[in-house]
C-alpha cells in the first residue's frame, strides 16, 4: 500500500510519498514513488506513484524512453510538452498504453489494473499546477479551494488535510501538515511506512528547493510525532466530557 499527498499553495508545492510495498506479510521492500525531473530553468516536475508497482514503474519507463508522436513518429518525453497540461495528458496516454497491452493478461490472472499519479510543477513561462492522474488515463487539476490531492491510502490523513490547509497556508508549514497527515497514516495502516520522500518547489523559480529523505529515527520527524500525539491528548483532555451521560442515568432514577 502506498501513501502520497501534494499539497499547492501560494508560495508552491510539496509533495510526499511513502516507500513501502508489499506482496504480502512476508514480503516487504522499499522503492522510491516520488521521481523529480528538472532543467533548472526551464522546467521543474514531480510525479508520485501509488497502485502497483510494475504498472507504475512500466508507466515510468515510458515516459523516460519517450512516446512517439504520430505525426512526425518522433519520441517526445513529458518534459518536452509546452505545458504541464499537455504533460498530464502524456502521462495519460502512457497509462493508456500500458493498459492496452497488459490489462487483458492482468485480467485473467485476476489482477487490478490499479495505479495512479500525483503530477505536479512548473514550465517556464507558465504556472505551477498539481494533477491526480487516474488509472484511466484521465486526471483532476488542484484547485484554490482544495489545495492539496492524495492518492493511496489517503483516509487517515485526509482530515488533517481538511481542517489545517489553506491555500495561503505558508510553505514551510503545508510541509509540517502534510507530515502530520503522513503521521496519522502510518499509525493506522502498517503497509504505510518509513523512509519518507519529500520535496518542495517554491513557486517561479523553477527549480526543486528541497529534495530529502526521511530515514527511521531522523530528529525532527520523530520530534514532530511525538508532539502531535502529546497535542491530541491534551486537546482532548482541554474539552469537557459530554453531558449526555448524566442525562440519562437521571432519566433512569426517575
Amino acid at each position: 500500500m502506498t501513501y502520497c499527498c501534494g499539497i499547492l499553495v501560494r508560495d508552491g508545492l510539496v509533495m510526499i510519498g511513502d516507500t513501502r510495498t508489499n506482496a504480502g506479510l512476508d514480503n516487504v521492500s522499499t522503492f522510491r514513488k516520488l521521481h523529480l525531473f528538472e532543467e533548472p530553468g526551464k522546467y521543474v516536475m514531480a510525479l508520485a506513484t501509488a497502485g502497483n508497482l510494475s504498472l507504475s514503474q512500466t508507466v515510468l519507463s515510458i515516459l523516460n524512453e519517450g512516446i512517439e508522436n504520430t505525426e512526425n513518429r518522433r519520441a517526445r518525453q513529458a518534459h518536452q510538452c509546452a505545458t504541464m497540461f499537455q504533460a498530464a495528458q502524456r502521462i495519460g496516454r502512457a497509462l493508456r498504453m500500458v493498459y492496452d497491452e497488459d490489462g487483458g493478461a492482468l485480467e485473467q490472472s485476476d489482477v487490478k489494473f490499479d495505479v495512479s499519479f500525483l503530477f505536479g510543477g512548473q514550465i517556464e513561462g507558465r504556472r505551477l499546477r498539481l494533477f491526480m492522474i487516474y488509472a484511466a488515463g484521465n486526471f483532476i487539476e488542484c484547485t484554490v479551494d482544495t489545495p492539496y490531492l492524495q492518492i493511496g491510502e489517503h483516509k487517515y490523513g485526509k482530515p488533517i488535510l481538511d481542517r489545517a490547509v489553506k491555500f495561503d497556508t505558508d510553505l514551510g508549514d503545508a510541509m509540517k501538515i502534510g507530515l502530520i497527515s503522513m503521521d496519522s497514516t502510518m499509525r493506522s495502516n502498517l503497509a504505510v511506512g518509513l523512509p519518507i520522500d519529500l520535496a518542495i518547489i517554491r513557486r517561479d523559480s523553477l527549480k526543486t528547493e528541497l529534495q530529502y529523505r526521511i530515514e527511521p529515527g531522523e530528529p525532527y520527524f520523530t520530534d514532530l510525532r511525538e508532539r502531535w500525539s502529546s497535542a491530541l491528548r491534551a486537546a482532548h483532555m482541554a474539552i469537557p466530557r459530554p453531558p449526555y451521560t448524566r442525562r440519562s442515568q437521571s432519566q433512569v432514577r426517575r
